[in-house]
């Protein structure tokens, strides 16, 4: 019989358009204010209800369930916090940065010892010609409420667990805080310091010790897509031909999606599948 594991990347508060009705009181605040995402995806909220109701239908085929959940500290090189624009400022969220613009003072890293493990990190990671560093919104800072779980999903694994007796695997990344960190697998610039942001082998060998391995969550043009080729990459097989991507369960960050579709057309050419969770589901049943 073959195993089936499902790896769901990133299901987070922060990367989920929620209603109203899902946000959370903020304790600090006197008049009651609600916490919101700080880093919304378009469509997420309701991959993530689709990507439940798959786990809760699907859940006598699953042998095995892992979590990955993006994890940073206040001070982190993706965010705000670690930036300050020509005048002294904070650097905006959504502000590529490159080597050149350190180096001509157009934007400072803002405490000046971190200035040469920060260009080594945007030299590097200009070379490899993945991405451009990105100053994002603070998001799924560890402890916080955006950090967690999106509550249908956690309804979902919770049941699975009771179901099958098995724990759930959560695999945090992001930790490391001068290299960004997309994949589950290892951070776009590994730190020869940091063991956290180098290749994660245990998981690797979990996921290739499974005949099928469903994927679903976000983003599709980052964390998710950074997963796949990375499984390319560090595999033993070099392809995607176990692996069954739910396209109704992730959604694009805007104005990545050109980047997410030639991702597409290359990982299929490596085997990768494209589901809907319906369809899926009805394979499986």
């Amino acid at each position: 019989m073959s195993s089936k594991h499902m790896l769901i990347i990133d299901p987070q508060n922060d990367f989920c358009d929620l209603p109203p009705s899902y946000w959370a009181v903020d304790p600090l605040s006197k008049t009651g204010a609600r916490l919101q995402p700080s880093l919304p995806i378009v469509g997420a909220h309701a991959d993530m209800q689709r990507l439940a109701r798959f786990v809760e239908r699907a859940a006598n085929s699953l042998d095995r369930i892992t979590v990955t959940l993006d994890s940073h500290l206040g001070v982190s090189i993706e965010r705000p916090s670690m930036w300050l624009a020509q005048d002294g400022g904070e650097l905006p969220a959504f502000t590529p940065v490159r080597a050149q613009d350190v180096q001509q003072g157009r934007y400072r890293v803002r405490h000046s010892a971190f200035k040469t493990i920060v260009m080594d990190y945007l030299l590097a990671l200009e070379q490899q010609g993945r991405f451009t560093h990105m100053v994002w919104p603070a998001h799924c800072e560890v402890g916080t409420w955006g950090h967690q779980v999106h509550a249908d999903i956690l309804r979902a694994l919770h049941g699975w667990e009771a179901m099958s007796g098995i724990p759930v695997a959560k695999v945090l990344k992001g930790m490391s805080p001068y290299t960004e960190h997309y994949s589950a697998l290892v951070a776009e610039v590994p730190d020869v310091a940091d063991p956290a942001s180098q290749l994660n082998q245990t998981l690797l060998n979990s996921l290739e010790a499974s005949d099928m391995v469903i994927v679903g969550g976000e983003a599709a043009s980052h964390c998710v897509r950074c997963t796949l080729e990375h499984i390319v990459q560090y595999g033993r097989d070099g392809d995607l031909s176990r692996y069954v991507l739910l396209e109704d369960c992730v959604s694009v960050i805007s104005g990545f999606e050109d980047d997410y579709q030639i991702f597409l057309q290359q990982a299929k050419k490596q085997g990768l599948r494209l589901s809907t969770s319906t369809q899926l589901l009805a394979e499986l049943q």
